[in-house]
């Protein structure tokens, strides 16, 4: 498939980075306004996303740069290249990982006993590091909306669903420690609006030079940054929830989903 750069679809791409990004307010909300978490919907929604992300990399993405790769170079060459950019990705997005110290880590991350002073500089940490990680998440909707809207509306959904919560994550120490709802809810959106940042990156520094390689460099190393989150972040933050088969429930019902959703177009 080629990728046909508009306004239009740039403009549906950024809007689509930017609605993922508000969903980390979504979080931000039902940490306010729900007593009770339903854990059992979080794991499920969690494995979910994880299946649409492993599924749409390997089934679609790794096909589509391989694709654009094999009408310019060799086919062991081009799958070579697609190779190189699909862990490159990887090495992008676990480097990040790496940087940030493991304390303040969202995915280390418990709600805990502790001061104000403390509660409030771990809600602030924690919309700094998430909004770190959400960073490259925004680069990935954006060219994966550039490619298609079909390809790139799962992973919309999967990106969104797991937004929510880390902007809980982000909300709920900073409203213990200061009582205020509109500081924590302020916190947890600057943190998904490193999305739409991440996409304006992409925007500035790739669009000038795209070419049938840029895309096809720029899909397998997207395929890579999702198939991380989906095993460093989403499945193992399924599963502490304690609901095991919930959690694997999700990724076959997300594999599932978007194989027989593609089939549909």
């Amino acid at each position: 498939m080629e990728t046909i750069l508009t306004t239009e679809n740039i403009l549906i791409a950024l809007g689509m980075t930017l609605v993922a990004g508000l969903c980390t307010g979504i979080g931000s909300l039902m940490a306010f306004f729900t007593k009770h978490t339903d854990t059992k919907f979080l794991s499920m929604a969690l494995g979910l996303s994880a299946g649409v992300m492993i599924y749409i990399s390997f089934m679609e993405l790794m096909p589509e740069a391989m694709d654009d790769m094999m009408g310019l170079y060799p086919e062991k060459t081009a799958a070579m290249y697609a190779l190189l950019a699909f862990f490159a990705g990887m090495g992008l997005i676990a480097l990040i990982d790496f940087l940030v110290p493991e304390d303040e880590n969202p995915h280390e991350y418990h709600v805990s006993g502790g001061n104000h002073r403390h509660l409030k500089r771990t809600g602030i940490m924690l919309a700094l590091t998430i909004g770190i990680h959400n960073f490259p998440e925004g680069i990935a909707t954006f060219v994966s909306g550039l490619e298609s809207i079909d390809i790139a509306l799962p992973i919309l959904i999967a990106v969104a669903i797991h937004n929510i919560p880390e902007g809980i994550a982000v909300s709920v120490p900073i409203y213990h420690a200061t009582g205020s709802r509109r500081k924590a809810l302020w916190f947890s959106v600057a943190s998904g609006f490193a999305e739409p940042v991440g996409a304006l990156f992409a925007l500035l520094f790739l669009i000038p030079i795209w070419t049938p390689v840029v895309n096809a460099v720029c899909m397998a190393g997207v395929a890579g940054v999702m198939v991380y989150i989906a095993f460093d972040e989403l499945l193992p933050n399924s599963e502490a929830y304690g609901h095991h088969h919930y959690a694997i429930g999700g990724v076959v019902t997300g594999m599932a989903v978007m194989g027989f959703g593609l089939l549909l177009f």
